[in-house]
């Protein structure tokens, strides 16, 4: 038997590089899971007045402010297709995604590069006076990854005027905003009622641990693109079963609850067992992930990374990420032992 295989056995392999819930799946998705699975016999459409009502209840919108999608990637290339933007900007760093979809699209990119020397904060005074109308779409992420920074409600509503000005649309990722603390008071959906040029999206992916179950949406006011949509896109995105469970899922208060208590703990834990070492410099996360410059000579990423993954830790290489460098990296947080391990691993290298 080699080593590699020696590894593996003696530690279970942990996903710090795909931002999921340490969590894991709630029980009250694998039980809807088993209670719903006739549900594939029927079209599932049957089961979206239940899901939009329970989605509306969940985000604080209205019903028919809803556009479903099959994941977030899916939902993004929804809005890019309507929206046909010529140019686009987005921040540096941020989600591949977005400018991966964007160059799928033929859309001009323009950068806005969010300034390391202020931890990667969004200053919006600056970023305001980089737009003019030439810009069609606007994406940022809320919290933004890989920084793990927020945009404050201020700010965003700040924009959002600015860019109704413009005529630019503002389409807001809040995929880890419910991973922020008091959160109700920082997401935009709220700003959907008096700004008809944003969307919000979200997703249940991370904060749920279900990617497989493939559910997005977004909201927005503006009918004209309500109306497109609902000629132009597809008729039953979600599945029957997705439908059916999320509708449960979202209403499971005691997974919600336990999900916020752990991060918050944990998030608090990891950034201060964390600070203290000179080798490296830690941007304050809001959401379940942390971003790490690494600030000593003749150490990389790269090498953390696979001293990481010979202890069964995955954790994510910045080095290929816009604005980022060799020296970067990125991990979320799992349970408390587990991250006790990730702690001491990491800083193994560091050590004089």
């Amino acid at each position: 038997m080699n080593n590699n295989q020696l590894r593996i056995e003696q530690y279970d392999t942990v996903l710090y590089n795909s931002n999921l819930n340490p969590m894991g799946v709630p029980e009250s998705v694998k039980k809807a899971i088993a209670d719903y699975a006739d549900s594939v016999i029927r079209y599932p459409d049957d089961y979206y007045p239940a899901l939009k009502s329970t989605i509306a209840q969940y985000a604080g919108c209205k019903e028919t402010q809803l556009v479903l999608g099959s994941g977030s990637s899916d939902l993004l290339r929804t809005f890019i297709s309507l929206l046909s933007p010529k140019k686009a900007m987005i921040l540096v760093p941020s989600f591949s995604e977005y400018e991966k979809v964007l160059s799928m699209f033929g859309c001009e990119i323009v950068y806005y590069e969010l300034d390391e020397a202020n931890d990667y904060q969004f200053d919006i005074a600056d970023f305001v006076g980089h737009l003019d109308s030439s810009i069609d779409l606007i994406i940022l992420g809320n919290p933004n990854n890989p920084t793990s920074q927020l945009i404050s409600r201020d700010d965003m509503e700040t924009m959002a005027e600015v860019c109704k000005e413009l005529d630019t649309f503002l389409l807001i990722d809040e995929m880890y905003i419910e991973f922020v603390e008091k959160y109700q008071e920082v997401t935009a959906v709220p700003m959907v009622e008096d700004y008809d040029n944003i969307a919000v999206l979200r997703s249940t992916s991370k904060f749920f641990a279900v990617p497989g179950l493939r559910l997005a949406y977004a909201i927005m006011s503006n009918q004209e693109y309500m109306s497109i949509l609902n000629i132009t896109s597809a008729p039953n995105p979600i599945s029957s079963i997705t439908a059916a469970v999320c509708t449960q899922m979202l209403k499971d208060k005691k997974y919600i609850k336990e999900s916020c208590s752990q991060i918050y703990t944990e998030r608090n834990l990891i950034f201060s067992a964390m600070s203290t070492n000179k080798n490296v410099k830690l941007y304050k996360p809001t959401a379940n992930f942390m971003l790490v410059q690494i600030l000593k000579d003749g150490v990389t990423a790269g090498q953390i990374a696979e001293h990481c993954k010979l202890k069964g830790i995955m954790i994510r290489n910045c080095e290929n990420i816009r604005g980022l460098s060799d020296k970067f990296i990125r991990f979320c947080f799992m349970k408390p032992n587990q991250n006790d391990l990730l702690v001491n691993t990491i800083l193994e290298l560091f050590k004089d």
